[in-house]
């Protein structure tokens, strides 16, 4: 016996694909659609096409953007480079209003047991950002977690060679905690005693 009628079992299903989002949620979320007017059902629906057919990566630094190059890339000053895990790590940055360098988003982090490697995030591009002249600090902003440490000393030992200054955020963020979810103080005096590496 079917649980649910096909067009919701079909919507709860999609609901489950999302991270995070369970069984339960997923039911919430497909009822909440159900019983959305018309309009709304649309503008929801619309508002996933539009997001997947307008964005994409910029083309320097691989943050989401609506153009070719980010409005961050386009106004402003290339010497300080902060590398981040993903697209999500700019925006909690950007929240503190401290912080007025470029990014460079690896999308994703050295991850030996899951068969992520050097060659499968975006490093290749950070240090040819950084041939092309102008950088004199990389900030090291990925997870203090096991993958974001190997992935920073990675790439630690790539540029300091190259004679630019290497530092990496402070502790301040508990190990094993998620930049996106740190709490605003612990980022905050995290990028405020970031160290040289």
């Amino acid at each position: 016996m079917k649980i649910y009628i096909e067009p919701i079992g079909k919507l709860i299903n999609e609901f489950s694909k999302l991270p995070g989002v369970g069984a339960k949620t997923a039911q919430r979320f497909a009822y909440k659609v159900v019983n959305m007017t018309n309009e709304e059902a649309n503008a929801f629906a619309d508002a996933i096409i539009n997001v997947k057919k307008n964005v994409k990566y910029c083309k320097i630094c691989g943050n989401f953007s609506e153009n070719e190059v980010c409005d961050i890339c386009e106004r402003r000053s290339n010497s300080t480079i902060c590398v981040v895990k993903e697209p999500k790590d700019v925006i909690a940055i950007e929240k503190l209003n401290e912080f007025n360098g470029v990014y460079h988003v690896l999308h994703g982090t050295i991850s030996p047991l899951d068969g992520i490697g050097p060659n499968d995030i975006n490093v290749k591009s950070l240090l040819a950002r950084i041939s092309a002249g102008g950088v004199e600090e990389v900030i090291m902003a990925t997870n203090p977690d096991v993958e974001g440490e190997a992935t920073a000393m990675y790439i630690t030992n790539l540029v300091k060679p190259l004679g630019i200054k290497v530092t990496r955020l402070a502790h301040g963020i508990p190990i094993g905690t998620d930049i996106e979810y740190a709490d605003e103080v612990s980022l905050a005096r995290a990028f405020v005693d970031r160290k040289t590496l």
